[in-house]
């Protein structure tokens, strides 16, 4: 049975490696159905991969093959619906849903747009210190208030993040989007489509 998967591949920023990763995809025919660059600096990249395979069972096959390459490893890999929708795209869906949105109902469709995204396990958005849309078991909410406090000198895209951790801040709206999940690690990319989510948000309420 055919198995689509994605796998986030670090690898060194050189000629030539990822037709190396792709190679070796093709040799346990696997066929490459996207690919998105999370980070690139210090010398390294981290792409995720969208990879439909033939047959479940050749996951680990695949990671063993990826890992094979010089300088190259796997950070996660995971099953994903066949119908998955490109991120890029996820993002100007969740864009479109917000503007055609009712006003009173743009912060739940802010919720569950941010969820998605980021495939997250949860999302929130908080106005003085209170929840006031929910999607999942967020954190307790002093906690989240804490965090976030302490990590305002921060930009919501600093490298050095918690990688369970995402937010963006709605400045003129006074509210604050976040989101987490704990199965993978959140990247650059994710962050940054995050942020511009809550500007365009910010934009609409």
């Amino acid at each position: 049975m055919v198995t689509t998967v994605v796998v986030r591949v670090w690898m060194p920023d050189r000629p030539g490696a990822l037709g190396q990763v792709a190679s070796r995809i093709g040799a346990v025919r696997g066929d490459v159905l996207g690919i998105e660059i999370l980070e690139h600096g210090a010398d390294r990249v981290i792409d995720e991969l969208t990879v439909s395979l033939p047959d479940e069972d050749l996951i680990s096959l695949l990671t063993a093959e990826i890992d094979a390459v010089d300088g190259v490893s796997v950070e996660d890999v995971r099953i994903v619906e066949a119908d998955r929708i490109d991120p890029n795209l996820a993002a100007l869906a969740a864009g479109a849903a917000m503007a055609e949105a009712e006003p009173s109902e743009r912060l739940e469709v802010l919720c569950r747009a941010a969820q998605r995204l980021i495939e997250a396990d949860w999302s929130v958005v908080l106005r003085d210190g209170e929840i006031i849309a929910q999607f999942g078991e967020s954190p307790d909410v002093a906690w989240l208030l804490a965090f976030l406090a302490g990590s305002g000198h921060l930009s919501e895209v600093d490298e050095s993040l918690p990688g369970d951790l995402v937010w963006g801040h709605m400045v003129t709206a006074g509210l604050t989007v976040a989101a987490g999940r704990s199965s993978h690690m959140i990247h650059e990319r994710e962050r940054v489509r995050l942020s511009l989510l809550a500007r365009l948000a910010d934009a609409l309420v």
